[in-house]
């Protein structure tokens, strides 16, 4: 099982989602974790299943959310206006019919991550993940 994660490991406010998948490696030897630079091009379109973790500005807790949720998300704002837009590429991607099946595992940008509830999360994605579902 593949997870895209997004944001920028120099920045504070927005590395939260490399700490914690650094912190689940160890933990689940079946997922890739995949880093996306800022600015770098999607490497998952056309992919009919997909796994996002970032940074998500507005919620106090880790939650899960789907390709119907993309409407109301704000990721994690960029450093500059050249970076990367994570939230428009998704709903670009959606438009045009090239975008799968989306779970976008959010992380609040302050306050404590809950790893007992991530690790839920992810053991259920595993375990659909083996079923192919």
């Amino acid at each position: 099982m593949k997870v895209y994660i997004f944001g920028n490991e120099d920045l504070n406010d927005d590395n939260r989602a490399f700490k914690v998948a650094e912190k689940l490696t160890a933990d689940f030897d079946n997922v890739e974790f995949i880093k996306v630079k800022p600015n770098e091009d999607l490497p998952f379109a056309e992919e009919k299943h997909l796994i996002i973790m970032d940074a998500v500005q507005g919620i106090e807790n880790v939650e899960e959310l789907s390709g119907q949720d993309l409407d109301r998300l704000a990721l994690s704002p960029r450093a500059s206006v050249h970076d990367f837009d994570l939230g428009f590429q998704l709903k670009y991607l959606k438009k045009l019919g090239k975008l799968g099946e989306v779970i976008i595992i959010g992380l609040p940008m302050q306050g404590e991550i809950d790893y007992f509830l991530i690790h839920s999360i992810f053991k259920k994605l595993v375990a659909q993940d083996m079923q192919g579902s």
